[in-house]
């Protein structure tokens, strides 16, 4: 690995974060990049190679078909548009104009998260309109009942932890009033573990990403019914040919769902909780911080570590503390998604014993550093706002 970063003159990261597609989400399985590095040389009929990659879908989530694209981000898309076209080709190759058929695509409120893109973008790219239901922390069956009586295309639900999980519908709730009107639920969980429960509530379709905790390629699996997962295939002879993925991406995807009902998880998990624990003891007693353990916002089988910050003592605002990790020598990534609020995660999932025990000395020197120097708490969380809306060139 330090061979490659070398030849390019990449600079590595040290991944406390977790799944995160900015930094390439996970380890790719060894077995994996064998398989994807194996086809590469050689030519096959892409149609046998999803054939194959369905098998191993089907088994993996109890769905009736399967589909492999470029991303779960275009998965959302490709679902979209199925809901829109069904498989009728001449509307296929009509999107995004919809041509009168219904493309009203209702989604939570505070599921309309940003996850690097927006997912009202992802649904429009289809041609789709977004229908907002409910309030940002309030979502009720009769805010779906009156979407569902105005006509929709799909529902889409979203499991994530950007999303807000206060007042949220729960997706048993939205499958049954869905199911009553014929509209199709497509659910977005690319960063989740269960792969079988969206399918056997009902979902027409489900995603997931293949380089998240399946520790695959960069690639979105589908999963639902027949009919509907063959209308999403079928996007490939439109706006789908954009978002199409490779015989190495989709081969890897399927050794790589494989390799998922084969993992020891419960060995996976102990790995992890021993790196947490590790962290506890090496990060104890650190003016300005206080440890705490995180179970997953979303349920997966992961435990975090929670640092909350107090400024004054600490000596760094929380995301200065990031920022300046991510800019070490060498670089470490932290789960920063709530620093305004002070609190910084460490992520056990993509990390080796010796990697974790490096992110805990990076965290005490940074600190100490900054202690001693007396030069941090001088970045406000409207400085960090305000140098996101400049553009790269553009004013100061």
């Amino acid at each position: 690995m330090a061979d490659v970063l070398e030849r390019w003159g990449l600079r590595g990261v040290i991944n406390a974060s977790g799944t995160m597609t900015v930094l390439g989400a996970s380890r790719m399985l060894p077995e994996v990049a064998a398989e994807m590095a194996a086809i590469s040389g050689h030519f096959v009929r892409i149609a046998d190679l999803q054939k194959l990659a369905e098998a191993e879908i089907v088994a993996t989530t109890g769905a009736e078909a399967g589909f492999v694209t470029c991303s779960s981000a275009a998965a959302l898309t490709l679902c979209v548009a199925a809901a829109i076209t069904g498989p009728d080709l001449a509307a296929i190759e009509a999107l995004p104009d919809r041509g009168g058929r219904e493309g009203r695509v209702a989604v939570q409120m505070g599921q309309m998260i940003d996850y690097g893109a927006t997912v009202a973008q992802g649904i429009a790219l289809a041609g789709a309109s977004v229908v907002p239901l409910g309030s940002a922390a309030r979502c009720e069956i009769y805010h779906l009942q009156a979407a569902l009586d105005a006509g929709l295309a799909a529902v889409v639900h979203v499991v994530s932890h950007h999303t807000v999980r206060e007042g949220e519908l729960p997706l048993d709730l939205v499958t049954e009033a869905c199911a009553a009107h014929g509209v199709p639920v497509i659910v977005d969980m690319a960063s989740e573990y269960d792969m079988t429960g969206p399918v056997a509530l009902g979902a027409a379709a489900a995603i997931w990403s293949g380089h998240k905790f399946l520790s695959g390629p960069t690639s979105g699996i589908v999963a639902g019914r027949r009919d509907f997962v063959r209308a999403v295939a079928l996007q490939n002879r439109g706006i789908g040919r954009g978002m199409k993925i490779g015989k190495e991406g989709i081969l890897g995807a399927a050794a790589a769902l494989a390799a998922w009902r084969r993992r020891d998880h419960a060995a996976a998990k102990a790995r992890e909780e021993a790196i947490v624990a590790g962290w506890l003891q090496a990060l104890d007693g650190l003016p300005g911080v206080a440890l705490s353990l995180c179970p997953d916002w979303t349920g997966n089988p992961i435990t975090r570590l929670e640092l909350r910050i107090t400024p004054e003592a600490a000596g760094l605002f929380a995301w200065e503390l990031a920022e300046r990790l991510m800019a070490g020598d060498p670089a470490v990534a932290l789960r920063d998604d709530l620093a305004e609020h002070q609190r910084l995660y460490l992520d056990p999932c993509n990390l080796t014993a010796d990697e974790a025990g490096t992110v805990a000395r990076a965290i005490r020197a940074t600190l100490a550093t900054a202690r001693d120097k007396g030069d941090g708490c001088r970045q406000s969380w409207s400085d960090v706002k305000r140098a996101r809306g400049i553009l790269p060139g553009g004013p100061a």
